[in-house]
C-alpha cells in the first residue's frame, strides 16, 4: 500500500518539476529576447577615428625629420622639415623685385613732375603769346590809326598848298595893275612854299605811319604764329606726361609673387595640424618628398568612434543619443562608455539582389534565394572615453546599444 501510495506522489513532483523548468525556460528565453530587441548588440564592430595624409605643399629633399612610427604626437609639433633654401631665394628675388618696381614708381613720380612742370611752363608762354597776340593787334589798330590821320593830314595839306597856289595864281596879275602890294604877293608866296613843305611833311607822315602799319601788322602775324607754336608745345608736353598706371598695376603681381614665395617657405616646415598617431612611416632624413604625395599618415586622437554594423531589424530599436557600451577584444574586460551619433542610411546594394545596375536596363540573374540575409546598416558610436593607450584604428569591439537610456544633450 505504501508503495502505491508514493508511486502518484513522485509523478507529480517529477511533473512539477518539469513545468518549472518549462516555465524557467520560457521566461529565460523571453528576458534573452527582450534584452537582444530592446538593447541591441552586435560583435561585428570595429574602432574608427578619422585620419589623414600628410603630403608636403612643396618639393625637396627632407633635411630633418622629427618624428617616429606610431609615435604620438600634439598639435602644432614639427614633423619634418624640407630644404628651404630655394624658397628664401625666391623669396628674396621676389621682395626685390617688388622693391625694384617701388623704386620705378617714385622714378616716374619725379618725371611726370617734371613734365607737369613742363606743361605749366609751356602754358605760361601760351598765355603770354595770346598777351603779346593783343598787344600786337592793338599796335596795328593804332597804326592803321596813324595813317588814316597822316592821309587826312596829306589831304590837308594838299588842300591848303592848292588853295594857297589859287591865291598866288589871282595876286600875280594884280600885281601889274598895281592892285596889290609887292609884299602881299611876297607872303602868297610864302604861304604856297609852306604848305607845299607841310604837304611834303604830311606825305612823308602818311610814309611813316604806313611803315608803321607794314610793320606792327607783320608783328601781328609773328604773335600769332608764337601763340601757335606755344599751344603745339603745351599740347606736345601735355602728349609727353605718362601715368602710373601701368607700373602701378604690376604692383598687385609682385606682392602676389612675395606672398606666394613666403606661403612657399612657410611650408617647408611641416607641423601638427591636430593631436595624432603617426602611423606608416616609410621615409627617413634625405629623401626627396614631392608636392601632393602622400608620406605617411596621421590618425586623429581627439574623437574616437566604433562603427558596428547591425541588422535592419535592429534599427528601430536604436536612435541618436542612446547610451552604449563598447568592449575592445584587446581589453575584453574594461567596459567603455559611448553615445550613439548617427546610424546609417544606405549601403552598396547588394548586386545578387538587385541585378547590376547597367546603361540601359538593369541586369538582373534569374536565380532563387531560399533564404534571405538581413542587411547590416553602420551605426556610428562616439567613445566618451578617449585614453589614447586604449584605442587602435581598425581593431574589433563589441557594441551594446541601451534603448532605453539615452545620455543628456551635448555628451
Amino acid at each position: 500500500m505504501a508503495e502505491e501510495m508514493a508511486r502518484p506522489s513522485t509523478g507529480r513532483v517529477s511533473v512539477l518539476c518539469s513545468a518549472a523548468i518549462i516555465a524557467y525556460t520560457f521566461c529565460s528565453g523571453m528576458c534573452v529576447l527582450w534584452k537582444t530587441v530592446v538593447n541591441p548588440r552586435t560583435d561585428d564592430a570595429e574602432i574608427f577615428a578619422n585620419f589623414i595624409g600628410i603630403a608636403p605643399v612643396v618639393n625637396g629633399p627632407i633635411t630633418k625629420l622629427h618624428i617616429a612610427d606610431n609615435q604620438l604626437i600634439k598639435e602644432g609639433d614639427t614633423l619634418f622639415e624640407i630644404d628651404d633654401r630655394p624658397y628664401r631665394y625666391a623669396l628674396a628675388q621676389a621682395q626685390s623685385e617688388f622693391k625694384s618696381l617701388n623704386g620705378q614708381i617714385e622714378n616716374q613720380r619725379r618725371t611726370i613732375a617734371s613734365l607737369n612742370s613742363g606743361v605749366d611752363v609751356a602754358k605760361s608762354v601760351a598765355v603770354s603769346s595770346e598777351a603779346g597776340l593783343s598787344r600786337a593787334s592793338a599796335s596795328v589798330e593804332q597804326a592803321k590809326a596813324d595813317v588814316s590821320n597822316a592821309r587826312a593830314a596829306v589831304d590837308k595839306a594838299d588842300a591848303e598848298l592848292t588853295y594857297a597856289k589859287n591865291n598866288l595864281a589871282r595876286l600875280e596879275p594884280l600885281l601889274q595893275r598895281q592892285f596889290v602890294t609887292v609884299d602881299q604877293v611876297d607872303q602868297a608866296r610864302t604861304t604856297v612854299d609852306t604848305h607845299s613843305q607841310a604837304a611834303r611833311q604830311a606825305r612823308s607822315q602818311l610814309a611813316l605811319s604806313e611803315a608803321g602799319l607794314t610793320a606792327t601788322e607783320a608783328q601781328y602775324r609773328q604773335a600769332q604764329a608764337t601763340l601757335t607754336q606755344t599751344r603745339h608745345q603745351v599740347s606736345q608736353a601735355s602728349y609727353s606726361v605718362t601715368t602710373l598706371e601701368p607700373l602701378q598695376g604690376q604692383v598687385s603681381g609682385k606682392q602676389a609673387a612675395i606672398d606666394v614665395a613666403q606661403y612657399n617657405l612657410d611650408h617647408c616646415k611641416v607641423v601638427a595640424p591636430f593631436d595624432a598617431r603617426v602611423t606608416n612611416l616609410t621615409i627617413s632624413h634625405g629623401a626627396y618628398a614631392h608636392a601632393g604625395e602622400q608620406v605617411f599618415t596621421l590618425i586623429d586622437t581627439h574623437v574616437w568612434w566604433a562603427i558596428a554594423n547591425f541588422r535592419e531589424t535592429q534599427l528601430q530599436h536604436i536612435g541618436t543619443g542612446m547610451e552604449a557600451d563598447i568592449y575592445i577584444l584587446s581589453r575584453p574586460n574594461v567596459q567603455f562608455r559611448g553615445v550613439v551619433d548617427s546610424v546609417g542610411f544606405g549601403v552598396t546594394p547588394d548586386a545578387d539582389l538587385i541585378g547590376r545596375l547597367t546603361p540601359g536596363l538593369p541586369d538582373v540573374q534569374r536565380t532563387l534565394n531560399w533564404v534571405h540575409l538581413a542587411s547590416r546598416f553602420p551605426v556610428r558610436v562616439r567613445l566618451l572615453d578617449t585614453d589614447q593607450e586604449f584605442f587602435r584604428l581598425g581593431e574589433s569591439a563589441v557594441v551594446v546599444i541601451h534603448g532605453q537610456r539615452s545620455l543628456p544633450a551635448g555628451r
